[in-house]
Parts: C-alpha cells; sequence; structure tokens
C-alpha cells in the first residue's frame, strides 16, 4: 500500500465538506429517496414462506437452496449454575463489506451506497460500496449481481487499502465474520443514483445522525491502518494542524507504547484455561422458548425474538422475499471510556466473551449491556463508574443511537456513547480490562477476530 494513500485517507478525515457533494445535499437525497423508494415490509407466519421452513430432522429454520443462512438452537454452559439457551444464526459463508475510495480534486472520497435493509428501522442507511453475502454475489437468489461486485472479484488489479475478515455480533450469529476490504482505483468510475462520493470526515459527521450510518461502514472504516503511515517532519506538522483533537493525534500517529504482551497473555489463557462449552440444539428442544407459527420467543424477558417477515424492496437485486430476522427487544448499551495520559487519548477495553465468538473472546469496549440482562451477566466496578458518569452528564463526546446489521435484525438500534474521564479518577482496574492508544488498538484491529464489532464501531466514530 502507498504512503500517499493512507496520508491522503488520514487527511479525509479532517475534511468536513466534500469536493463532489456537500452534507446537506447527502442528507437531501436520503430524505429523497426515503420518501420515494417503495418498500413493503409486513411480520408474517412460517407456514405462510414458501421458501422458507422448519426442518423437524435438523430442528433449524432454513431455506430449500440451504442458501444465505439457517436458525438453530445453541445451549451453553459457563460453569455449573449458568446455562444459556437461545436461537442463534448460522451463516458459515463470508460476504463481502467493500468500499471503493478514489482521490478527487486532491481529497480523498468514498463511494457510499444508501441501502435499505429488510431490518432497518428507517427504510434508507450509508452503507459500504457494496455489501453482499456470498448467497448474494453467486447469485443464489436468482436475482442479479451486486452493483461494483466486479472490483471486489478483481481487487489484485487496485490498490488494496484493507483486506481483513471480522466478526459480527456474536451475541446473535455463530461463528459470522465478513471480509472487510477497502480498494483505492485511480480511473473513472461510473456513479449510479444509488451511490455517492463522500469525505471520510463527512461520514464520521453523518455518524452524529441516529441510525443513519449503517453499521457495515462503520466496522469496515474502523479497519483503515492508519498506523502504518510514516511521515516526514513536515508531513506531521501539516497533518496534525488539521486535527482539532491533538491527543488523538498524538495516539494514532505519535504514540508506540502498546501492550501486546499483555493483552494477548490475557487472551490466550482465556483460550487454554476456559471450560464453557457450547452446542446446537434443535429449536423446539430450547428450554424456556416457545416455537409459534408467527415467532420464536422466550418465555422471560430476553434481547430479542425470532419473527417472520414478507418483504419487498424497490431496486433491490430480488423485489419480493421472505425471511426469518431476529427482532431487538429493547436497546442495549456501548460505551466506550476515552481518557489522556501524558497528552496520549487512550481507550478502556475489556476482554469480553460472547455465546458465539470464534475464537471465544474478543476485545470490547468499556461497557456492553444487553437491554435485557443476561443470565452471565456480572456487573464490575467499571461498569458502576461508566453509569455514573453518564448520569452526571460529564464530559459526552458521543452519544446516539446507531443500527445493527438490518440484513438479519430487525429494528435493532443501540445507544452508542464515547465518555471522557480523567486517567487519575478511573478505578483499579479488574482483570480482563486494559487502557489502550488509539495506535495499538488499530494495530490489532488488523489481525482477525481481535477487536469485537461494538468497539470497532466505537472507534469509527471518532472525529478529528
Amino acid at each position: 500500500m502507498k504512503h500517499d494513500t493512507i496520508y491522503s485517507i488520514a487527511k479525509s478525515w479532517t475534511v468536513n465538506e466534500g469536493v463532489v457533494n456537500k452534507t446537506e445535499d447527502i442528507l437531501a437525497w436520503v430524505k429523497d429517496k426515503n420518501q420515494t423508494v417503495e418498500v413493503d415490509i409486513k411480520k408474517n407466519k412460517l407456514s405462510e414462506s414458501t421458501f422458507w421452513f422448519y426442518d423437524e430432522q435438523t430442528g433449524t429454520i432454513h431455506n430449500k437452496n440451504n442458501s444465505f443462512f439457517s436458525v438453530s438452537g445453541f445451549q451453553k454452559q459457563i460453569d455449573s449454575d449458568t446455562v444459556i439457551n437461545q436461537p442463534i444464526i448460522l451463516q458459515q459463508e463470508i460476504g463481502f463489506l467493500g468500499i471503493i475510495c478514489k482521490e478527487i480534486e486532491g481529497v480523498m472520497h468514498f463511494l457510499m451506497q444508501a441501502k435499505i435493509e429488510p431490518g432497518n428501522i428507517n427504510k434508507i442507511q450509508l452503507s459500504p460500496t457494496i455489501q453482499a453475502t456470498k448467497s448474494n454475489f453467486t447469485q443464489k437468489h436468482g436475482g442479479a449481481k451486486p452493483t461494483y461486485i466486479e472490483y471486489f472479484e478483481n481487487a489484485s488489479r487496485y490498490e488494496i487499502v484493507v483486506d481483513q475478515i471480522q466478526s459480527e455480533q456474536s451475541s446473535r450469529f455463530y461463528k459470522k465474520r465478513n471480509r472487510n476490504i477497502i480498494i483505492c482505483v485511480n480511473g473513472d468510475i461510473s456513479v449510479f443514483p444509488t451511490h455517492k462520493w463522500m469525505t471520510l470526515g463527512q461520514i464520521k459527521r453523518l455518524m452524529s445522525v441516529d441510525n443513519l450510518v449503517n453499521m457495515d461502514t462503520r466496522t469496515v472504516l474502523s479497519c483503515i491502518p492508519f498506523y502504518k503511515l510514516q511521515m516526514n517532519d513536515t508531513e506531521r506538522q501539516e497533518l496534525a494542524e488539521c486535527f482539532s483533537n491533538q491527543s488523538l493525534f498524538r495516539s494514532i500517529f505519535e504514540s508506540k507504547n502498546n501492550q501486546f504482551t499483555q493483552v494477548y497473555q490475557y487472551i490466550n489463557n482465556y483460550k487454554m484455561f476456559n471450560d464453557t462449552t457450547g452446542e446446537m440444539i434443535q429449536l423446539h428442544k430450547l428450554d424456556g422458548w416457545t416455537m409459534e407459527d408467527d415467532k420464536i420467543k422466550c418465555n422471560k424477558p430476553y434481547p430479542y425474538q425470532v419473527i417472520f417477515c414478507d418483504i419487498a424492496i424497490e431496486g433491490r437485486e430480488v423485489k419480493r422475499w421472505t425471511q426469518p430476522l431476529f427482532e431487538a427487544i429493547g436497546i442495549a448499551m456501548f460505551g466506550l471510556i476515552c481518557c489522556e495520559e501524558n497528552g496520549v487519548l487512550k481507550f478502556l477495553v475489556k476482554a469480553m466473551p460472547e455465546i458465539g465468538c470464534f475464537d471465544g473472546v474478543e476485545l470490547g469496549p468499556t461497557v456492553q449491556i444487553e437491554a435485557v440482562e443476561m443470565p452471565d451477566y456480572k456487573e464490575t466496578i467499571i461498569d458502576r463508574f461508566f453509569m455514573e458518569r453518564l448520569e452526571q452528564k460529564s464530559d459526552i463526546i458521543f452519544d446516539h443511537l446507531l443500527s445493527e446489521e438490518g440484513g438479519r435484525f430487525y429494528h435493532e438500534q443501540n445507544r452508542n456513547i464515547l465518555l471522557k474521564v480523567n486517567v487519575d479518577e478511573l478505578p483499579q482496574l479488574p482483570d480482563g480490562y486494559f487502557l489502550l492508544d488509539f495506535y495499538t488498538l488499530n494495530e490489532m484491529v488488523q489481525f482477525n477476530n481481535v477487536l469485537n464489532i461494538q468497539l470497532r464501531n466505537l472507534l469509527s466514530l471518532l472525529e478529528a
């Protein structure tokens, strides 16, 4: 990857108005599409679908082609007293979450898509250039190929900025991962009415609009390898002058004090010595859950239930289909504590085991609390500290509702919070918590399955 490309992307982070499209025009474009694009999504019954069905033999819900995904029961024994039973999404295939970037009039721009997913709470959200499962782009649905797929199928012809396999929501997916990829092109690109060019700074500003920038965009942008940028004194000074947040600038580009050894020792010890066990079980045998024709619900409060929907969306590769969706019950909270230490912005993260995690545990944000308390949740001193500071409204950097993946989740929006505190006021950190700079986290995200999607999404919200 060229030095100039990462430098141009870093500069784009500081450019809050695009050369190609003004932010107000992007918002007007989204508003117009929301008013004119025809969408019809209604809940229905599984028995009304001609494509999806419950397989009594396997105990799973899947479709006639065995494509896209299926829903199974899962049971996890955490200790002698704690067992989690729940439906879980099985989707072993890896899809593309891809963004094309291009320098236009000296400013790096990203080609973003106005996309409607069936579970979106508000129709249009700003998505990557392409957002497609393997079943989509191999046309197992019988529809057209996704727009711009040829760029990513032939990515080696272009400059590859990011190419990572990253995890998704491990509380609802079983070992689900997607390919996060950014390619930089030089030639002319046809821009379809569904897409617009935006700077990185514009996209980050738009993240402050509730439920506008989707989860897939946030995870892809979180993978940009800024830590690789080596600048001379002139370049460093020029870029530093563009950043209003100097402690963040130092955290990204000047801090080299990582804690790889401590973090990986903790994670590797967990993987080696953790005794939790899990197994797939038939949905109708899930203890504490009831299967009905229109839903699979827990008999006590739980963060979600499984529903079935009939969906029609104008402009999609397939215009009408049915599928199961996981419907959120309540709003979860994902929070990240930020604090300055010796002039460098650092982030309080924790090792987060989750039921469907590919490697059992990943680094998560400071707090990751479901709307309904899970059986394995144990409040820590850090959770209490975070909630006290939030109630006091102390130095909140970011506090907005952002959506989770609308292709599998129905109306799931969660509260994302960046909270700045004085480092001297932090309680003593329990085992599994780490105070890390952006440089370290940015280097760690280059490895598969180290930072979970909640932490990656929160890091993507930072503005220059």
